[in-house]
């Protein structure tokens, strides 16, 4: 019997799957463990697809995922100044924020989805000029002093506008943490001293005076550093997160996976088995339902509520901003965030759910809860249209409005509201028709009684 051993395949080179094993198995080696600190990834291809600018920077990159683009670096010069102008803020040399970076390397780049191809010394330079950059951005937005005559983001030409907008992207991000260390309210030299001066503050007055949301409830207090990924974290702290709802719901279970398509058109096909998905009523079919529209007093704009025939949204505002924003926000929340806290997913449904047509953002417009800064209704609709195409309502029975939706479902399945409506819209909506309605009536009904009156007397006669 021959020796098992002249069996084995032979680990020499003249093997010749060995180049391949030898490749291979250092691929495996090589693969870095992955991090539960991941919170910066790139955009999916199903979402870039409806709207590619609201997801790429396209005057400043931030972080390593832009940089290095031809259409990006222009802006390269006026970061190095604005680290420059740092440094001699902070009377601190570039040593020293350099180890600073370094010492935090690892972490850094835990925090991105993607391996970056950067090596130490590039990756700790991107690092400290975007960092310097930010926060320079944010020092002269609160004190106006610090800008002079020559500076080129806040005066001439003045390229502000177009730099804070990619400073909200998912994809243009850099930890929080190291916007932190780097920031010390000590060494930094500012015209005036402020009661409670650091980088969160600064932060909370710059997204929020410029995102239009000063009305919202104040959430400054429940803002911590250490529970901030980034900026686009941060900016979804604003918003305050939506009442408590009830939790006594019915046992009625709904399926899983419905995406925003199946919850707005009524058309969609039920797999036998299956339970129907509620179908929401559009802006017009609630007006066509009788139901009234009324702006929210509150100061959440979750807070939207249905109660005794009228629907109270608080005040919307769109602009071209707001597809940045808000859908920046949802691929943050859909990637990050637990199914019960998608909030901006959520709202973003709803409006997708009550906006249908333009004659839908005619409505909200009319009605004083929509202010439309596109100033065209066919713009808000597609607007709104495709964001909701980013929307996906994983579990029905965690959609934060499920129960709205099913009473405005209740309310509509009711003819006499329908009919009730169609009355006081087509017969009944000016003085002129109420008063050419109710003189009409009352000639029917004077020659109705005329009629029975000639009737009875000619019975009268005949006997």
């Amino acid at each position: 019997m021959e020796d098992e051993s002249s069996y084995q395949v032979p680990h020499d080179i003249e093997n010749p799957h060995t180049p391949l094993l030898t490749s291979m198995r250092s691929m495996l080696y090589n693969l870095s463990p992955l991090s539960s600190s991941c919170c910066i990834c790139r955009v999916p291809r199903r979402l870039r697809r409806v709207s590619e600018k609201a997801y790429t920077p396209q005057v400043v990159s931030i972080g390593p995922l832009h940089h290095g683009k031809e259409a990006l670096k222009p802006m390269e010069e006026h970061k190095n100044r604005y680290l420059q102008d740092y440094l001699i803020r902070t009377n601190l040399s570039l040593e020293h924020y350099i180890n600073k970076i370094r010492r935090r390397e690892a972490e850094l780049r835990d925090c991105y989805a993607e391996t970056i191809p950067f090596d130490s010394d590039e990756f700790v330079k991107i690092v400290l000029v975007d960092a310097a950059f930010i926060i320079e951005v944010l020092l002269r937005y609160h004190f106006h002093e610090l800008q002079d005559e020559n500076d080129r983001i806040f005066k001439k030409p003045r390229m502000f506008e177009d730099v804070w907008p990619d400073m909200r992207m998912l994809e243009n991000q850099l930890p929080f943490f190291i916007l932190q260390d780097l920031f010390d309210p000590k060494s930094i030299q500012v015209p005036f001293e402020e009661e409670n001066f650091s980088i969160v503050n600064l932060s909370y007055t710059f997204f929020r005076a410029l995102m239009n949301i000063e009305d919202l409830e104040d959430t400054s207090a429940t803002i911590s550093s250490s529970t901030v990924d980034h900026f686009v974290d941060f900016v979804r702290k604003l918003y305050p997160p939506p009442p408590k709802i009830a939790q006594a719901r019915a046992q009625q279970k709904y399926p899983t996976g419905a995406s925003m398509r199946q919850l707005s058109i009524s058309e969609v096909p039920q797999a036998r088995g299956q339970t129907e998905i509620p179908t929401p009523p559009s802006m017009t079919e609630l007006y066509r339902a009788g139901v009234k529209f009324k702006v929210g007093s509150g100061k959440n704009m979750f807070d939207i509520q249905f109660n005794k025939g009228t629907l109270q949204i608080p005040k919307i505002t769109i602009s071209d901003q707001s597809e940045v924003n808000l859908i920046n926000l949802l691929v943050f929340e859909q990637s990050q965030c637990k199914e019960t806290e998608n909030y901006i997913n959520d709202y973003i449904g709803i409006l997708n759910i009550l906006v249908n047509s333009p004659e839908d953002v005619s409505l909200l417009v009319k009605n004083a809860i929509l202010v439309n800064k596109l100033g065209d209704s066919k713009k808000g609709c597609t607007m709104i249209k495709n964001m909701g195409d980013g929307v996906n309502i994983v579990d029905y029975n965690k959609f934060h409005f499920a129960p709205l939706c099913e009473k405005l479902n209740e309310h509509c399945a009711k003819s006499r509201h329908k009919w009730l409506a169609l009355l006081k819209q087509n017969y009944f909506n000016t003085p002129c028709k109420t008063i050419s309605v109710i003189a009409a009536a009352c000639i029917i009904l004077f020659t109705l009684i005329q009629t029975v009156c000639s009737v009875i007397s000619v019975r009268s006669h005949s006997h």
